[in-house]
């Protein structure tokens, strides 16, 4: 498929107030929906295509609709969407205990400047990375598409699918985790000898409805991880490791699982986002080369401007001044040593700046190449991890940090260095995903300025939504072995993997206690996983090596409620596309109702979260008696399979 570029119109509204408006109510929704998804699967979806799709129909009834308007708003939307992202980090301070809840202001602040900073990064890269470039950024061009088709023709259908979406999984999750009539999914114990097997599914429409978003090679390669994990190495681990506190058979499973084989998946991760790093290394560095040499040409006049070098220059000014206030309100509490604060804050501004800068065109080149949703993410947060803690470590023994930072076991250390990799998080995430949004303006005709105004904007609104949101699911839910008050059902705790993960990271480094058999497995696993990968490529497939350690460390239920989303899309879709979908495809029935079903789910999450909040008890509107037995699981079992019939018979129409 060929994309033209639309010549830019000055005639056409662009930046509107309606706009702005519409913008902000979106990226509410899809924030906290967001947020509620990564922290109970892992994983975020991208919402610049329903965000497209909700701003061409709430316009259109409106009136004087333009494809620039709804381009706006969906770059404002996308932009706090993706800062969602930092679930990945601001629950590893309550982990760890530094936090008892989500401070407003810091989490705001430090959200906000993260991506911000993320926004003026790319920058001065959009026209080496975008304009004069020929990375094909096939998210940016797939929006453009649907863009340009809804400006053209509408498709009143696909708004239509998003809400039966969305109604039909808030009733089912109201069902589940409200009225606890339904099971969220069923588990199944078997042991032989001394080895210990676990199968697991879960019965989640959000789940189903990424599986579908991620697709065949991304599925089946969580899968695999799945497979790998809970077939071969915790049957094996079982065998070998005693089980000092006898714990019952799929106790002792989890807890090796959780102890020993994330680990595994930690090394597959990193050793796929270095590879992946370092395929891109030569056009990451022409691409700085060409914006170093095309730097005299920014902020040209004429309608393919960019935000001026002197508001570029204030502005980073200001964030970076932000940032550092903040970074020295982090230490003051617990330090005492002024010149050694300021130091640490110093050095941690520095490291914002210079990985930031060398992620963002990093970021920028892996989502020209392979799409924001397909980049390592959490490949990235945990090389930054690593790179952050040995940056303290290295500071302290220089002499640079306050004591306090090796007092407690590092604990200062420890939470500093997660509060730091907040503001990486945020602005890696921001990067990753914006430099695509620049290229469907490119294509449709946009202002550069003024979208960039707008991923600024959005990183704002999503900024404020942050705090209460995780707080809310926090006080309502709580994460894997972080309770927020005593007496709570632990088996509702949302799992937070990438949090877990990173704290565990994080103290084994300052500690000296990482388990590096672990991890060498995982890294010598992700080898052949690349080079099986680099296999199937010349050959037309794919097996993500990504993937599979994500599968290796998300919950088994997880991985397999998203494998079952990605072979349900598949087979009803194949023959239809022809192997591939299209562009046009993505506004197409089964990605409306995919997005539905996730923010039917989250946003009824949320809503039960505040209900438990108000009450102080998470099971207030539950109906059936505690000696239900099997009755929830065999209705929860019964629901999904029928609306997965459902599901794929509506893929096929539509």
């Amino acid at each position: 498929m060929t994309s033209t570029s639309l010549p830019i119109s000055t005639s056409q509204r662009e930046m509107t107030i309606r706009g702005l408006i519409l913008g902000a109510l979106i990226t509410v929704v899809f924030t906290a929906s967001n947020i509620y998804l990564g922290l109970k699967i892992g994983l975020t979806v991208a919402s610049s295509i329903p965000a497209a799709v909700i701003s061409m129909s709430v316009l259109r009834m409106m009136g004087g609709a333009t494809i620039l308007e709804n381009n706006l708003v969906q770059t404002q939307a996308s932009a706090a969407g993706t800062l969602s992202c930092v679930f990945i980090s601001f629950p590893c301070l309550v982990m760890i205990g530094y936090w008892q809840h989500f401070p407003y202001l810091e989490t705001m602040l430090l959200s906000m400047v993260g991506g911000m900073t993320g926004v003026l990064f790319t920058v001065p890269l959009r026209r080496a990375m975008v304009t004069h470039s020929s990375l094909p950024y096939p998210e940016g061009v797939a929006a453009a598409e649907i863009l340009k088709a809804g400006s053209e023709t509408g498709d009143p259908d696909s708004l239509k699918a998003l809400l039966t979406g969305g109604l039909m999984s808030a009733v089912v999750t109201l069902a589940t985790d409200g009225l606890r009539l339904l099971a969220d999914g069923a588990a199944m114990t078997a042991t032989w000898g001394g080895a210990v097997f676990r199968a697991s599914t879960g019965f989640s429409l959000a789940l189903l409805g990424a599986g579908y978003l991620v697709g065949i090679a991304g599925g089946i390669a969580m899968l695999l991880g799945a497979v790998i994990a809970w077939g071969v190495a915790v049957p094996i681990l079982s065998t070998i490791l005693p089980n000092p506190s006898h714990l019952a058979p799929a106790d002792f499973a989890t807890a090796l699982w959780a102890q020993k084989v994330r680990f595994m998946g930690a090394g597959t991760i990193s050793i796929a986002a270095i590879w992946t790093l370092a395929m891109l290394a030569r056009p990451v560095a022409a691409g700085i080369r060409d914006m170093l040499r095309a730097g005299a040409t920014i902020g040209d006049a004429g309608d393919d401007r960019d935000l001026a070098p002197r508001t570029l220059g204030l502005l980073a000014g200001a964030l970076l001044l932000v940032l550092f206030g903040l970074f020295v309100a982090f230490q003051v509490p617990a330090a005492t040593n002024g010149h050694a604060i300021i130091t640490a804050a110093l050095a941690a501004v520095a490291f914002c700046a210079l990985f930031g800068f060398l992620v963002a065109a990093a970021c920028g080149y892996m989502a020209g190449i392979v799409g924001s949703s397909s980049s390592p993410l959490s490949g990235i947060a945990i090389i930054a991890t690593v790179m952050i803690a040995s940056f303290l470590l290295l500071l302290e023994g220089l002499g640079l940090l306050p004591a306090e930072m090796s007092a407690n076991g590092h604990h200062l250390a420890i939470a500093f260095a997660l509060f730091l990799l907040s503001a990486i998080v945020a602005s890696t995430a921001i990067s990753n995903d914006n430099l695509q949004d620049l290229k469907t303006g490119q294509l449709v005709g946009a202002s550069p300025w003024r979208q960039q105004a707008a991923l600024l904007v959005g990183c704002a609104s999503g900024a404020i939504v942050i705090p209460p949101v995780l707080e809310l699911l926090y006080q309502a839910y709580g994460f894997v072995g972080a309770m927020p008050r005593p007496g709570m059902d632990a088996s509702h705790a949302l799992a937070a993997p990438q949090p877990a993960l990173l704290v565990t990271l994080t103290t084994g480094i300052f500690l000296h206690q990482l388990d590096w058999t672990m991890i060498l497995l995982g890294v010598g696993l992700g080898a052949v996983l690349i080079a099986t990968d680099l296999l199937l490529r010349r050959r037309g497939g794919a097996l993500p090596p990504l993937a599979v350690g994500i599968g290796l460390y998300l919950p088994p239920a997880v991985s397999v409620t998203l494998a079952i989303g990605a072979v349900l899309g598949w087979a009803c879709t194949r023959r239809a596309t022809q192997g591939g979908r299209s562009a046009h495809a993505e506004t197409g029935t089964g990605t409306m109702l995919a997005s539905g079903f996730i923010v039917g789910e989250s946003l009824t999450g949320v809503l039960l979260a505040a209900i438990a909040g108000a009450t102080g008890r998470d099971d207030t509107l539950s109906v059936l008696p505690a000696e239900a037995g099997m009755v929830p699981g065999l209705l929860g079992f019964g629901v999904f399979v029928a609306i997965c019939i459902w599901f794929g018979r509506s893929i096929r129409r539509g």
